[in-house]
């Protein structure tokens, strides 16, 4: 048994395509394939059910599921803790956060921190919402910093992970003015001449979020022009009057400032999000328990 296996195994349970998981853990699909193969044969039995539409877990792959996701992070947790005991390494935070927070909100909020100049080695790790939480539940990372919105669920559950609110943001659908300064693409559009429409990808955490949330409000009328998985890169798109896309204020604010871009729905399909930081409920590093008890009293202080 490999570890390596098990993390396999958690992607492709989640993904559900041998391609898609093999992409995401960065080996051929050949490899991949003998590599759940191998774990198969580990524990005698079949933990995937193939078909030309993917693949489902069967009973016993259900079953494993359970405890390979926990036993994964208790692993490296106790590696991490190991390295601890042998002063290996104890003192470097690994924080994971999705690109739209990398960008431009992070480094700011790092800096801010009261620790900031004490913290020690630091290593950021930027990806789509998607690649963070497989980050987090292999127990690659201490933290996870992303975009929040109570209609959409996570991957964490409550009684393994936490949370603490650490910022605020919105989406915004904003697309260029004409030359009479109004939204070239107006909102909500008619269905006569949908307006062009910039997406994000299904990796995208702020994707989920504005799925989630448009499919409560009144009809939109779109015509979907562009899917992307950043969203510097729907921002760079809606700068040159592709369309219109639902961006983060922290990402889209000079732009907002100067008059680049506006909102077509004046205020009224703005999303409220939270910015918040995740960790597992386990105790960690003195470095990492240090970091998140100076965040919660940094936090508790602001509101007060």
């Amino acid at each position: 048994m490999e570890l390596s296996w098990l993390e396999d195994f958690l992607a492709l349970a989640a993904h559900k395509t041998f391609s898609r998981a093999a992409e995401l853990r960065n080996v051929t699909q050949p490899a991949f394939s003998r590599r759940i193969q191998s774990l198969e044969a580990w524990f005698g039995t079949h933990l995937f059910v193939r078909s030309p539409h993917g693949t489902e877990l069967t009973p016993a792959g259900k079953f494993v599921r359970i405890h390979a996701e926990e036993l994964t992070r208790n692993l490296h947790r106790v590696r991490q803790e190991a390295l601890e005991v042998a002063s290996k390494e104890a003192s470097i935070l690994t924080i994971a956060a999705t690109h739209a927070l990398s960008f431009v909100f992070f480094p700011g909020w790092i800096r801010g921190h009261p620790l900031f100049e004490t913290l020690g080695p630091l290593n950021l790790i930027s990806d789509s919402m998607e690649a963070c939480e497989q980050i987090m539940l292999r127990g690659e990372a201490e933290f996870l910093l992303c975009h929040y919105h109570q209609d959409v669920v996570t991957r964490f559950d409550s009684s393994q992970f936490k949370s603490i609110v650490v910022g605020r943001d919105v989406l915004v659908p904003l697309c260029v003015p004409d030359e009479n300064h109004k939204a070239k693409w107006p909102l909500p559009g008619l269905s006569t001449s949908p307006s062009r429409f910039l997406s994000y990808s299904t990796q995208s955490g702020l994707g989920r979020i504005l799925n989630a949330v448009c499919a409560k409000k009144k009809a939109l009328s779109l015509d979907n022009v562009f899917t992307g998985q950043l969203a510097v890169t729907l921002l760079s798109m809606a700068r040159q009057g592709h369309g219109v896309a639902w961006l983060p204020e922290t990402v889209a604010a000079e732009d907002i400032a100067a008059g680049r871009l506006v909102d077509p729905a004046h205020g009224s399909l703005s999303i409220d999000v939270d910015i918040r930081l995740i960790r597992p409920v386990h105790r960690q590093s003195r470095t990492a328990e240090a970091f998140w008890q100076a965040i919660g009293d940094m936090t508790a202080s602001e509101r007060g």
